[in-house]
């Protein structure tokens, strides 16, 4: 098994006609600040030792000024010493929103399935979720979305239930078409009439 890297991952969500948020690897704090220009951004430690990044207090959420970038920056930097090696992630901060998660795992008896539901910690605590083999087509998206509990809370109108249901097929074929053992989208942020994939996790065969 491995971990794909994190901007491969995003590349690959971009060939599937899947929004990603705007990432990249910074180096120092002064690459960091740079990369913010006038926006917030988020920091992120990137190690496969710590896959669990917010629960190591490898996160850095809501950096507004330069001040707070570089002062993150360092902080994280002495945090992930003992993680070589590692990698520090920047992304734009995504304003708030629905978070929902879509992920895929191979079974060794039914093969690839997909999933949808809340994304955050409320995959867990709330069990609202809908699985399916892949691949799916429309129908099946639909039926994934109206199995849900939550469904009118992240798919309100006709305009956000046709954009998840085509995110669901594109994600069905990321998944499907390439050598991947596991798929974790995990935050989808769904906010202003789109949407954009926070946190990436691809585990390949």
């Amino acid at each position: 098994m491995q971990l794909l890297d994190y901007m491969q991952a995003q590349k690959l969500l971009q060939d599937h006609g899947i929004r990603s948020v705007d990432s990249k690897y910074v180096t120092s704090a002064d690459d960091a600040a740079k990369f913010a220009s006038s926006d917030a951004i988020v920091l992120k430690v990137i190690s496969e030792k710590a896959l669990h990044k917010a629960s190591h207090g490898l996160v850095a959420l809501n950096l507004n000024s330069e001040e707070k970038v570089r002062s993150a920056y360092k902080a994280l930097e002495i945090k992930a010493r003992d993680l070589s090696p590692y990698k520090v992630l920047a992304q734009r901060m995504v304003g708030k929103g629905i978070e929902i998660i879509i992920g895929g795992k191979t079974d060794p008896q039914f093969g690839k399935l997909l999933l949808i539901g809340l994304g955050g910690t409320y995959v867990e605590i709330f069990k609202d979720f809908a699985l399916r083999l892949c691949p799916i087509g429309k129908k099946d998206a639909l039926a994934m979305l109206y199995q849900l509990k939550s469904r009118k809370m992240i798919a309100p109108d006709d305009k956000t239930e046709k954009m998840i249901v085509s995110l669901l097929e594109n994600t069905s074929k990321l998944f499907s078409e390439n050598k991947m053992e596991e798929l974790d989208l995990n935050p989808i942020i769904l906010h202003d009439g789109t949407y954009d994939a926070v946190d990436l996790r691809m585990l390949l065969q």
